[in-house]
């Protein structure tokens, strides 16, 4: 794939960075396993290295363009933080000795539990509404113009800080697969949610990415810095990073149970091209 068909694929990567969360994990790994296929067993780790630098830039960018008072959902979650940046660090540096084996079909069994999860037990798709109806009425709910913004980021216990993080740097998914469905089921809007999702996966991919540029890959390629594809990574954040400002100024405004499928969707795609790859 050459660079103009990178930079277009950046901006679905931009896109989904704001609609669902993913800081465009679920979008560049299968990329990156396509364009460097031929690395053979440094593949599945270079894709998630270089999803990784994508991740923390587009996460960046992301939370900077996002609402104070959205942002306050995560106020006070500290123990949270440190253990999704102790498991980032963790997974990344487990990914430098891991089999591409193990990387490609952890990343194809991960997406496909997750989504079996997510059709099969109640919550997501309805956004736990008893949960966020509760939240209304106690008067807490509720975002300056309005929007039941639910639990945000109370609800993912910080106990669950690093396992989500070691697997999303590991994999190179970031946080979202598991934090989305979580402040999902505690009564957050799509919208809150995948906002949310932003941030974390800052706090992961930060150290992830420290681990990673440390990491050569056994193959050598111009343009590689350490197991990143920085030639790849460059290309698809130049069409990114300006659509995640342009919709972070004018978030679309999408149903909710649209946005919940397009989610769940976006999941079992990704998942299907790098089995196949």
């Amino acid at each position: 794939m050459d660079l103009l068909g990178l930079v277009l694929v950046g901006c679905l990567v931009g896109l989904t960075t704001v609609l669902f969360g993913f800081g465009g994990g679920f979008v560049t790994v299968p990329i990156i396993t396509l364009v460097q296929a031929d690395l053979g067993s440094d593949t599945a780790r270079v894709a998630a290295a270089t999803s990784a630098l994508v991740m923390l830039v587009n996460a960046v960018v992301s939370t900077l363009s996002t609402k104070r008072e959205t942002l306050a959902h995560l106020k006070g979650e500290w123990w949270l933080f440190i253990l999704l940046a102790a498991g980032g660090a963790f997974g990344a540096f487990c990914a430098k000795f891991a089999p591409e084996t193990l990387l490609k079909w952890g990343f194809v069994i991960y997406i496909a539990v997750t989504a079996i999860d997510l059709l099969a037990r109640p919550g997501f798709f309805r956004r736990g509404a008893a949960k966020a109806r509760d939240t209304v009425k106690a008067g807490g709910g509720s975002g300056a113009d309005g929007e039941d913004l639910g639990d945000g980021g109370r609800g993912i216990a910080a106990l669950f800080g690093f396992p989500i993080g070691g697997l999303a740097s590991f994999l190179g998914v970031g946080g979202s697969v598991m934090t989305v469905p979580m402040m999902r089921r505690s009564g957050a809007t799509m919208t809150v949610a995948t906002t949310l999702a932003n941030p974390l996966t800052l706090v992961i991919m930060l150290p992830a990415v420290l681990v990673t540029i440390t990491a050569h890959a056994s193959t050598e390629v111009s343009g590689m810095v350490g197991s990143v594809d920085l030639r790849s990574a460059l290309a698809l954040l130049i069409g990114a990073i300006p659509l995640i400002v342009l919709l972070r100024r004018r978030v679309p405004k999408i149903p909710e149970i649209i946005h919940a499928w397009g989610y769940v969707i976006l999941l079992i795609t990704a998942g299907a091209v790098v089995a196949v790859s």
